[in-house]
């Protein structure tokens, strides 16, 4: 059962759409539009057997040393064959090599990010300076980890995690 984590290439987002469709309808991730993904390309790494897509998960860069975790989902049949944990590390690594020293992710799966060391965070864990720039971010992801009033309805149940890289 091996598999091989790479970064994405813009002919693997139709193949993350559809990964991605599934857990939209089951509304435990929000859809992206296509224009969205392939903007997002590079943020992106991918799981694959046999040139099929069974996962991905993208870094999203949102502050001098704070990236996001999103998009991290893995296919049901390979679920608990370490794909996810796998993806994350890839990230981490990305992370670390882009100067990153914080990830937030934003998420259901609290189990899973706990056993990769992120916990759960309170309201404020950005300087008043740097909160005031996020604030200006047109990214719902970034007002997500603000935990700003407008995406509360996106985001009940989830839980707002942080990690020291």
């Amino acid at each position: 059962m091996s598999y091989t984590v790479r970064p994405a290439r813009s002919a693997d987002i139709l193949g993350i759409h559809r990964l991605l469709e599934p857990m939209v309808d089951r509304r435990i991730l929000l859809g992206k539009d296509l224009a969205v993904l392939y903007g997002a390309t590079q943020e992106f790494v991918v799981a694959e057997r046999d040139g099929e897509l069974i996962g991905c998960g993208a870094l999203h860069v949102m502050w001098e040393d704070l990236g996001e975790i999103r998009t991290l989902l893995v296919r049901e049949d390979w679920l608990h064959h370490g794909v996810g944990g796998a993806i994350v590390g890839a990230l981490e690594e990305r992370a670390v090599q882009l100067g990153l020293s914080r990830l937030f992710c934003l998420t259901f799966e609290v189990d899973f990010f706990t056993r990769r060391g992120f916990a759960p965070i309170g309201e404020q864990v950005v300087d008043p300076d740097v909160y005031s720039q996020l604030l200006r971010s047109p990214d719902e992801g970034v007002a997500e980890f603000l935990d700003l009033a407008h995406v509360k309805p996106n985001t009940l149940g989830n839980t707002r995690m942080l990690k020291e890289l």
